[in-house]
């Protein structure tokens, strides 16, 4: 989908969520690829107490008989419930059944179809954030349908202009300005303007939907030792540097470019709020160390919050109820709570229209240097 043919966000979107009542999030949830584990996750979930309603656009006979060989109970409702062992769901009929680990090209549309749905009803007010279970871009590929990823896929869908994806592990984030792409590709697709696009979503995706007044972030550099002054490379020379000087004349708290390999200790990390690695092998394996199973991936950029596992599909494990839930419990925790600093934040900013004006203004007052100490 081009830029051309991404749908602008109903002006109404935002004073719908803006009006929505704190804590009263209705979460709009795909479970992904239906022959692996994310019908698994939601099915065990759902034998929990729920703080905040989950709407699952999914088909109602997967969930039933999926439900039916891991041995739990479970009934499809068509309202809002948050009753144990109940779910409500927005049916979106499979072109055909599956069995667990053995996915059916026949099946891309429906998904999709799943998420443009889901999609639409986060632009409108319907649902306040979206919770994706894994998918496996390889059976949608096999139908014929260009598809990277989530990130992409919504970006487009919703009319965004840019996206950045975010994993959280705690207090830990990492968010990579270059994502699914070959590594010798990276430094020819590193640009200024690219870079400037991601720390801005990162730097405001940090205060809308963590509620950060003045978020610090460590921007990394490419090249080991973060090209000791040109002599290892020149990218942080020529477009890292300058990009993070110029936020800083701002009044961003850019720190940068910092060596990856000692922006990852203890001290460096309680002095940031996030990291921005240059590549996605760069800094999701330490993410992933320290919290694999638990980690949430969030995209920015988006005009509503979208929250999901760390993890694939894991057909192997589908249907034997060995499935770990805890990177999705982890999703829909933070999708609830980021809906819900979005909403306060912008009922913040209707009774104080100025107020972003007068922040903006202070920031662009303010000196933050961010210095990277000296590497070895």
């Amino acid at each position: 989908m081009t830029s051309e043919e991404r749908p602008a966000q109903p002006a109404f979107a935002s004073s719908l969520v803006a009006n929505r009542p704190v804590g009263a999030a209705v979460l709009a949830v795909t479970p992904g690829e239906p022959a692996g584990i994310g019908p698994d996750l939601l099915i065990a979930l759902a034998q929990r107490e729920r703080a905040c309603d989950w709407a699952v656009l999914a088909d109602p006979d997967l969930l039933t008989r999926r439900a039916r060989r891991l041995g739990l109970p479970l009934q499809i409702c068509a309202a809002p419930t948050r009753r144990p062992g109940a779910l409500q769901v927005l049916p979106t009929p499979l072109a055909v059944q599956v069995a667990p680990g053995r996915p059916e090209a026949a099946n891309a549309a429906s998904l999709l179809a799943a998420l443009r749905k889901a999609v639409h009803g986060c632009l409108s007010g319907q649902f306040a954030a979206l919770v994706t279970g894994p998918l496996q871009k390889s059976v949608i590929a096999d139908a014929g349908f260009a598809f990277s990823g989530h990130t992409e896929f919504l970006r487009d869908a919703s009319g965004a202009a840019d996206a950045l994806m975010l994993l959280v592990a705690g207090r830990l984030r990492v968010a990579c300005a270059t994502t699914h792409l070959a590594l010798k590709d990276v430094p020819r697709v590193l640009s200024a303007e690219l870079l400037h696009s991601k720390l801005r979503l990162l730097l405001n995706g940090l205060v809308e939907r963590f509620g950060l007044d003045r978020p610090r972030v460590a921007v990394l550099g490419l090249n080991p030792h973060a090209g000791e002054a040109g002599h290892l490379g020149r990218e942080e020379i020529e477009c890292i540097e300058p990009v993070c000087a110029a936020l800083r004349a701002e009044g961003a708290q850019v720190a940068g470019p910092i060596p990856a390999d000692t922006a990852f200790t203890p001290q460096r990390l309680q002095e940031v709020d996030a990291v921005l690695a240059m590549y996605h092998d760069q800094g999701l394996p330490v993410l992933k160390y320290a919290g694999f199973g638990q980690a949430v991936n969030l995209t920015l950029g988006l005009p509503f919050p979208r929250t999901s596992v760390d993890h694939g599909t894991a057909l192997e494990l589908a249907g034997t109820g060995k499935a770990d839930a805890g990177s999705m419990a982890a999703a829909l925790a933070l999708a609830a709570s980021a809906a819900n600093a979005s909403a306060s934040r912008n009922a913040r900013c209707s009774a104080t229209p100025h107020s972003g004006a007068q922040q903006g203004q202070r920031m662009r007052g303010s000196n933050a240097q961010g210095k990277p100490p000296a590497s070895d």
